[in-house]
């Protein structure tokens, strides 16, 4: 059910063990290809199809699209919360629904961005809310479900429809070969020209370290990965395969006993 769209009575009546998914996004560049809000619209397409699915299974918090983004301010249209303020608002966002009374919160991520700020947020509310033993405060990244999902496990070792439509890549990147399908499924006529763009290594440097970069140090054209490789065949299949992977995961955490450290076995 949609937050959004209930009354505060409704919302009163619901049961405070009902998980809450706050799903979080960006608005950034998105190379020369994709609008800058592709993190956002990918997000909100992966839990409109989780909501379909598992409808009174959880609360769905309307979609936050500023994001932790410094790192793209180089590119025009970018828009950023400072890193400090970005996790003070994300951790006033999960506190309002504390003091609603919710213990099962989820928040679940659509940029890269986002996933150590959020991971910093969640971690000092746990710290200030220590005696609350049937508390659970989680942070997920969308793309991260997919590894647990029902679906194949690598998307690079299975055809999506047919052979030519394999992927190349095995991650995530930026604007890549995965974001670039996945918008081709959504909305095509978004999607610039692609199909002659160089690919970008994907590969990080001084691994297993990791390194601190600002994206211009990695690609001039504000991309990495495989865009020319992208169809919305493999759009669709990675739409279903994120998604599949939130709807799992909204249903462990309605399962959870409320003590217990390990998690449900997902059926």
């Amino acid at each position: 059910m949609e937050l959004a769209k209930l009354t505060t009575r409704q919302v009163d009546a619901l049961s405070r063990d009902l998980p809450v998914i706050i799903p979080v996004a960006a608005v950034e560049q998105h190379g020369p290809h994709l609008p800058v809000f592709t993190d956002s619209l990918l997000l909100g397409e992966v839990v409109r199809r989780a909501q379909l699915a598992c409808a009174d299974d959880g609360l769905f918090l309307p979609l936050m699209w500023l994001g932790n983004s410094h790192h793209h301010l180089d590119f025009a249209g970018t828009l950023s919360g400072d890193p400090r303020l970005w996790i003070d608002l994300m951790s006033g966002l999960v506190e309002n629904m504390l003091t609603h009374g919710f213990k099962r919160l989820l928040v679940i991520n659509g940029h890269g961005g986002n996933c150590v700020p959020v991971n910093q947020a969640l971690f000092e509310l746990k710290q200030t809310h220590r005696n609350e033993t049937d508390l659970l405060l989680l942070g997920a990244t969308y793309w991260t479900l997919g590894e647990k999902s029902k679906s194949v496990s690598n998307p690079a070792s299975k055809p999506v429809s047919k052979p030519r439509d394999q992927l190349l890549q095995t991650q995530m990147g930026h604007a890549c070969e995965w974001e670039t399908s996945m918008v081709l499924q959504i909305d095509p006529e978004s999607v610039g020209e692609y199909q002659t763009l160089p690919d970008v290594s994907m590969e990080g440097s001084f691994e297993p370290s990791v390194r601190a970069w600002v994206t211009q140090e990695r690609s001039l054209a504000g991309y990495i990965g495989y865009p020319r490789a992208a169809s919305a065949n493999k759009g669709e299949f990675l739409l279903n395969r994120f998604s599949e992977g939130l709807v799992n995961l909204i249903k462990e955490v309605k399962q959870w006993d409320g003590k217990s450290w390990a998690t449900p076995s997902r059926s």
